[in-house]
């Protein structure tokens, strides 16, 4: 029961990210983007596996993001430039992850387009 109600405690976090959180409803977009993107050039299973690795990298980011900026806000609710030095920082790890996401992508479907248009 208890395991239950730790996944439903999860969803419920990943709802409020996502009906609050511009950046997470865009990562998710591109998400589906890219999977449409994958049926189209039919990856194999390690470009998928790959693929997935990266969403869950970028989307586990995002998510780390969001809780640490509602907890910077929670403790120090007034302006504080140590406040905003941890929300930067980790707004800069989810820019790193996503910089990642693309590169990985380019990667795989860059040589997937490059084989269709010239193959």
């Amino acid at each position: 029961m208890k395991l239950i109600k730790g996944f439903g405690y999860a969803i419920k976090g990943i709802g409020i990210a996502f009906k609050e959180q511009l950046n997470l409803k865009i990562h998710f977009l591109a998400v589906a983007v890219v999977i449409g993107a994958g049926i189209f050039f039919e990856l194999n299973t390690t470009e998928w596996a790959i693929i997935f690795v990266t969403f869950g990298m970028v989307i586990t980011a995002e998510m780390l993001n969001t809780a640490i900026e509602y907890l910077v806000d929670l403790v120090s609710p007034n302006y504080n430039a140590q406040a905003g030095k941890v929300k930067d920082v980790a707004a800069g790890a989810v820019l790193i992850s996503a910089i990642t996401a693309t590169v990985v992508a380019v990667f795989i479907f860059g040589n997937k387009f490059f084989q269709q248009i010239f193959g």
